[in-house]
């Protein structure tokens, strides 16, 4: 979700490059021509989303450049011949509701979307006028998630999306925070609430999750979304000029973000990593993650002691 993870990715001089390679990718050569991508129910009504969606935060921020813009509109395209599904938004992230918007007036094989933003703003006619701008900014008829971005006077917007609900306005409806610090809250509102999705941070560096927000959510029947799979970038730091373990092979693990990736995917109270990329090769390298095997609980352990090692 950072702006380092892209920085720290690739060296922004070979950006060009790695897009135009990529770019000349063929249809037919593309991942999800080729194998059925890996999916996950959402507990309260079985629908099956991919395990890798697209973040926003960020890397859709570029204002009002025409030439920014249609770079996004490729990373979006390869993200859907990809076999991606979900994207993921907030007000919070400056134009990126509306470059995505635009985006989406051009790229085909979108049949798949599933429209993700979040309310983000104090007082109920406050938070109905911003879900409405949203969906304005986005061309949806409706958004499938709208989730209560960092907990902001989630008790207010909780009652509006719940009549929302029953009027079919969103189809499900969610909470977030990307904090730390907030999760003792976040743990008492899930407790609580019965959200549809739940999104937070989890990656191989940053575990707290595991020992109270993922189980709860996977007892309390919620579909999890996770934030900052990349950990702001630093673990892409921790593992430059590093090679993958051998062993990578036995989950079809090609490169780390598919390492890192996997890791969180495999985990069973997790339903969709949300990475994010101004680039078409990240975006493909992401997309990867989604396909072939997923390591299993020895082979995770295994994971997390071969980068804590390094």
């Amino acid at each position: 979700m950072d702006k380092e993870s892209e920085v720290n990715r690739r060296a922004f001089l070979k950006q060009l490059t790695g897009l135009g390679a990529a770019i000349l990718l063929k249809p037919g050569a593309a991942i999800a021509d080729e194998r059925p991508a890996l999916t996950k129910a959402i507990p309260s009504t079985d629908e099956r989303l991919p395990v890798i969606g697209m973040g926003s935060w960020i890397t859709f921020d570029v204002g009002n450049s025409s030439y920014e813009r249609a770079v996004r509109a490729r990373v979006m395209q390869a993200f859907f011949d990809h076999g991606g599904a979900l994207i993921d938004s907030s007000p919070m992230y400056g134009s990126s509701e509306e470059v995505i918007g635009q985006g989406l007036k051009t790229v085909t094989n979108k049949d798949r979307l599933f429209a993700a933003t979040k309310v983000w703003i104090l007082g109920k006619k406050s938070g109905i006028r911003q879900m409405e701008d949203s969906q304005k900014l986005w061309g949806v008829p409706r958004f499938d998630l709208m989730q209560i971005h960092n907990m902001l006077d989630w008790k207010t917007h909780w009652e509006t999306l719940k009549e929302w609900k029953a009027e079919g306005r969103v189809r499900y409806i969610g909470i977030t925070t990307s904090h730390g610090r907030r999760h003792e809250d976040l743990a008492k509102a899930m407790a609580k609430t019965p959200f549809d999705f739940v999104q937070f941070t989890y990656n191989v560096n940053d575990r707290e999750v595991e020992q109270r927000l993922l189980p709860l959510a996977q007892e309390r029947g919620m579909a999890v979304l996770i934030n900052r799979p990349f950990d702001g970038g630093s673990i892409f730091r921790r593992v430059r000029g590093k090679p993958l373990p051998p062993w990578a092979a036995e989950f079809d693990c090609q490169n780390w973000a598919q390492y890192f990736l996997k890791f969180i995917v495999s985990h069973a109270a997790v339903t969709c990593a949300i990475p994010a990329t101004s680039r078409v090769d990240h975006m493909i390298e992401n997309m990867g993650a989604g396909f072939g095997r997923l390591p299993d609980a020895v082979m995770r352990r295994r994971m997390v002691e071969y980068f804590e090692r390094l």
